[in-house]
């Protein structure tokens, strides 16, 4: 699909709580899942997600999210083989004050928005905005009437697993029970706290033919 595709996320903190919950991480600092890839060492701070690369070219902010671009090559990077059997980045979570605000952001570095989705509850009520060109969407949340002017932030990722009851096995307690998720037929689990990875992680079961899928 035209338009810029998630390349990296560039995670803050150390990899070694990543190691230990099963992503294979090179000596370059990446972890490949996918077509995205996991980086570590640039981004600043105990945990999170410190910024995202592009494809393409653009300005290296976008709302508030700190932005690199590379040149999109053909073909995807090989990816990694991990023990717990991550195969994509399946989507990373922007929350916002203003959705709107940092849809067109995106819209403006060339992002398409492919669907929204009203969610949350009656007491608060939410909007989500969903990116994809490439294999990881980006979803961006954010309530229903915009809350002051502050700037979007990266909330988390959720990485698609080829055996979930594998990924569980392995994680032990450090994952919580899996459960049913939004798209039909798909089943995710968090990781807690306690797996020290600084941001929040899910791990999703594979998109089923036939099944939906957010874009």
């Amino acid at each position: 699909m035209p338009g810029p595709a998630i390349a990296a996320l560039q995670l803050a903190g150390p990899p070694g709580p990543w190691r230990r919950a099963g992503f294979a991480i090179g000596p370059d600092g990446r972890a490949q899942v996918g077509a995205t890839a996991l980086a570590f060492g640039k981004a600043e701070g105990d945990g999170g997600i410190g910024g995202w690369t592009l494809t393409g070219e653009g300005p290296a902010e976008l709302d508030g999210l700190r932005t690199d671009w590379v040149a999109a090559e053909p073909g995807a990077p090989a990816a990694a083989e991990h023990p717990n059997t991550a195969l994509s980045v399946d989507h990373v979570v922007i929350a916002t004050p203003d959705p709107e605000r940092t849809w067109a952001a995106l819209e403006a570095a060339g992002m398409t928005l492919r669907r929204e989705r009203r969610a949350g509850t009656p007491e608060r009520p939410l909007r989500q905005g969903f990116f994809r060109h490439g294999e990881t969407i980006a979803e961006v949340v954010g309530p229903a009437t915009p809350e002051g002017d502050g700037p979007a932030a990266f909330w988390g990722l959720t990485c698609t697993v080829a055996d979930l009851g594998a990924a569980a096995a392995l994680l032990g307690d450090r994952l919580g029970a899996p459960r049913a998720a939004v798209q039909p037929g798909r089943r995710i689990a968090t990781l807690r706290r306690e797996a020290g990875l600084g941001t929040a992680v899910a791990l999703m079961s594979a998109y089923s033919p036939g099944g939906w899928r957010t874009t």
